[in-house]
């Protein structure tokens, strides 16, 4: 099985094959894979769709505080991320501040991750906007 051709080798079933799947590939898989779904679907075509929506919910749990922090970077407040990412506003800065918590305490070569001024800038921002 390649990256870039997840099914080449046969139907993945199981989530440890899913998740070493290109995230982008995956995507494009579970699409084709709902789109192939009948009502008479076989126990591997369900468990391909069940492993690649796993997968694909695995990656984004992952990258969501990311495209968080990059839409606060770029001016969006609080309840506009809310809305685009479906979820209250104190759960969008719960992911959002455990990321960045972990992002400024990582060391790579001597700087954190992530700008920490950057970081505290945008703290002062959501304090201001949840009055805290």
């Amino acid at each position: 099985m390649t990256e870039d051709h997840a099914l080449d080798a046969g139907p993945v079933v199981r989530f440890s094959e899913a998740e070493k799947i290109n995230p982008f590939q995956v995507l494009i898989e579970l699409h084709d894979q709902a789109l192939r779904q009948s009502s008479g679907s076989s126990r591997a075509e369900a468990l391909t769709e069940l492993a690649l929506a796993a997968a694909v919910l695995s990656w984004w749990s992952r990258w969501q505080p990311i495209t968080i922090h990059r839409a606060l970077r770029c001016g969006a407040d609080l309840m506009d991320i809310a809305e685009a990412t479906g979820l209250d506003p104190g759960e969008v800065v719960r992911r959002w501040e455990r990321w960045a918590d972990v992002q400024t305490r990582l060391d790579i070569g001597g700087r954190p991750a992530v700008d920490t001024v950057e970081v505290r800038t945008i703290r002062e921002r959501i304090r201001a906007e949840v009055g805290r």
